[in-house]
């Protein structure tokens, strides 16, 4: 009898004992996750704390902020879902499952996904449809080796969790493009993505690097455009804003850059911007070449709140200003930026410079101390199945 009692005793304290683990353990991991979404940026606070993002992937597209706005164009009646499970590509028939088709086939609103891991190699360059997202987390997509992304007059676009690099140059050709029209293409350069004459695009969480051009080109009157936490390294020529000298139209030009890493071995465009206004926010820069920040034809750059790590030996400066001899008036501003390794900022005009967002653009800005915290996810993310991205 008094064994009965002793071992009831025993596995009454035993379960007493796990249930006080669990909750302390459920507690812990409470606060760790407190913790962890209170030290991301503005947009990651608003999706990566689900652990469940994968069967609600759209809420994505109210997280976005800067000039681009929030996507809800992109989700809600008439979405299509369409999962790759084809990496290969055929420029002209494309076969149903690859990621050429999706853009080409599939009318109105489309949210594209990845069954697998793959690489994709672009035998010509890739026109993205309005209304479309791609959306490659919880896999590995490659898109390297031959041509890449165009972005050709189209609105509502969401790139999103790709890794995208050795784009090359491709020789004038025909495509199919969005509802099955057959496009002429010019030659293209090599570059990552390009858009031009498109508006309210967002380029969040790509891994970019190597490619014969740039890595973000934003051309002939493209507009309203957020470009957030990417990873850029290994690249001269990184991110143009404006096509060139003569394309006037670039004047009402608009562009987010945000808590994205640049470097190492950047050397050049983080961006570059001509005649339009860009706001560069909370950016982690690792080192440049030539420069970090530059412009011409009198843009207007509102730097702030950025960490500016100047390299070890070579050029100090940050900024870059080309001199176009029209006296015309140029801004170049600072705000609340941090500069380590003896980096300069060099400022010109208008001391008053503001965004200018609309309720739905504006966004919170941190202290440019933590930087490297908001920016430390970067890139194309890693999103383990069972836990939160």
């Amino acid at each position: 009898m008094t064994s009965r009692i002793l071992q009831a005793t025993f596995w009454r304290l035993t379960l007493a004992l796990s249930i006080a683990i669990l909750f302390t353990q459920r507690t812990i991991l409470a606060k760790t996750s407190k913790k962890s979404i209170k030290t991301m940026n503005a947009i990651d606070k608003c999706w990566r704390w689900n652990p469940k993002w994968r069967s609600h992937r759209q809420q994505l597209a109210t997280c976005s902020v800067g000039f681009a706005g929030k996507m809800t164009n992109n989700i809600g009646t008439g979405m299509t879902h369409y999962k790759v499970t084809d990496p290969s590509d055929n420029p002209l028939n494309p076969q149903e499952g690859t990621l050429r088709y999706g853009m080409t086939n599939i009318r109105g609103k489309v949210w594209i996904t990845f069954q697998r891991d793959m690489k994709i190699k672009l035998e010509k360059p890739l026109l993205v449809s309005s209304f479309t997202t791609i959306d490659g987390r919880g896999v590995t997509i490659h898109i390297a080796g031959g041509a890449c992304l165009v972005l050709h007059k189209v609105s509502n676009v969401i790139i999103h969790g790709l890794k995208i690099h050795h784009c090359r140059p491709q020789v004038a050709g025909t495509v199919m493009g969005p509802d099955r029209k057959i496009e002429t293409l010019a030659n293209v350069d090599g570059d990552a993505i390009r858009l031009v004459s498109s508006s309210k695009v967002w380029i969040d969480h790509n891994t970019l690097f190597e490619c014969d051009d740039g890595l973000i080109d934003v051309t002939r009157g493209s507009t309203d455009v957020t470009i957030s936490n990417n990873r850029f390294r290994n690249h001269n020529k990184v991110m143009l804003l404006g096509h060139d000298d003569g394309f006037l139209r670039d004047k009402n030009m608009k562009v987010t850059v945000a808590f994205n890493h640049f470097g190492p071995a950047c050397h050049q465009r983080m961006p570059r911007v001509r005649y339009g206004y860009a706001h560069v926010v909370n950016n982690l820069y690792q080192g440049w070449g030539l420069y970090a920040i530059g412009g011409s034809m009198n843009p207007s750059i509102k730097s702030e709140a950025n960490l500016f790590i100047a390299p070890k030996s070579g050029k100090k400066e940050v900024t870059w200003i080309k001199n176009n001899g029209n006296g015309l008036p140029w801004n170049f501003q600072s705000k609340r930026d941090v500069f380590e390794n003896g980096a300069s900022f060099t400022e010109t005009g208008d001391a008053s410079i503001k965004s200018h967002y609309n309720q739905e653009q504006r966004f919170e800005v941190s202290d440019a101390k933590s930087v490297r915290t908001l920016t430390r996810s970067s890139g194309a993310l890693r999103c383990p199945k069972t836990s939160r991205c």
